[in-house]
């Protein structure tokens, strides 16, 4: 009897045992340092990527799959007569959803799959994939949960504040000038995700513990009406001890049932560098 496999790529930024729990299946990104291809989370890591970028004062490139990797990503599960519900990085910031809707038309099998946008990036994704699995565990037909998909994505709230702005002008996402005024005067921008592309929503200013505390504090109101299932603490490399209140403050709303702490991928922290962090939630209905 066939099944539906939830399938997303590497810029979900969900750890390994959430991917076990859910039986869900990642396509890696690619990453290029010195004209060489990695495979994110693969063969390269976040601190990895940092090391070489800070040497070589630039930021990796990052690519969607080819299509041959996507072919072969789907192969398997098509063989098997599985259903398919793909959930891809925002397709304002990457061309990965059209490259695995030409791998399932390669493939033949274009009925049995849905490319669905998840309009958002790293755990923003993982909240629509953990929901996407839930919902096909309990007999949602392929169908159906498209359709719920597109309503539940519009809910995700994703943001994080940056803590250097020097790895976001080595990508070319905010000018030299900027980034040095900005990294002398401890400014540290809010970045939100809406209608599928990322904006400054706000700006702090201080230490990197101060600003983490004051971005989450500054959330409260919208977490105490969340949904309850969960809530994601993502991080691109940060001090343990920031991580701790940040988990603890959450703790104290008593509002959610489980609090998720995860590190960011080598796609996101490419382009984000190190120190970010970001809470991320589904709005309540």
């Amino acid at each position: 009897m066939s099944k539906i496999r939830i399938m997303a790529d590497s810029t979900c930024d969900l750890s390994p045992e959430l991917i076990e729990k859910y039986g869900i299946k990642v396509l890696p990104l690619n990453i290029v340092m010195d004209d060489t291809s990695y495979l994110d989370g693969v063969e390269t890591t976040p601190d990895k990527i940092y090391e070489w970028a800070d040497a070589n004062r630039t930021t990796p490139k990052t690519s969607a799959p080819g299509i041959e990797a996507a072919v072969e990503f789907l192969r398997p599960v098509a063989k098997n007569g599985d259903e398919i519900c793909y959930l891809g990085i925002s397709e304002q910031m990457s061309a990965t959803c059209q490259v695995l809707r030409l791998a399932a038309e390669e493939l033949e099998y274009t009925d049995h799959v849905r490319v669905v946008d998840s309009m958002n990036l790293s755990t923003g994704i993982g909240l629509q994939l953990l929901f996407a699995a839930e919902k096909a565990q309990s007999g949602c037909s392929l169908d159906e949960l498209e359709e719920l998909l597109k309503e539940y994505r519009l809910r995700v709230r994703a943001s994080f504040v940056v803590d250097t702005l020097t790895y976001l002008q080595r990508g070319g996402r905010c000018s030299a000038v900027t980034a040095l005024m900005g990294n002398a005067l401890k400014l540290k921008p809010r970045i939100a995700v809406a209608d599928g592309k990322m904006g400054v929503s706000k700006k702090y200013r201080g230490n990197q513990k101060k600003t983490v505390i004051d971005y989450v504090k500054d959330m409260e109101e919208d977490l105490k009406r969340a949904e309850r299932a969960r809530v994601f603490i993502t991080h691109s490399g940060i001090a343990p001890g920031v991580i701790d209140e940040v988990k603890a403050y959450l703790e104290s709303l008593q509002h959610f049932d489980a609090i998720y702490v995860t590190r960011a991928g080598g796609v996101i922290s490419s382009h984000c560098g190190p120190g970010t962090l970001g809470v991320l939630f589904v709005e309540g209905k």
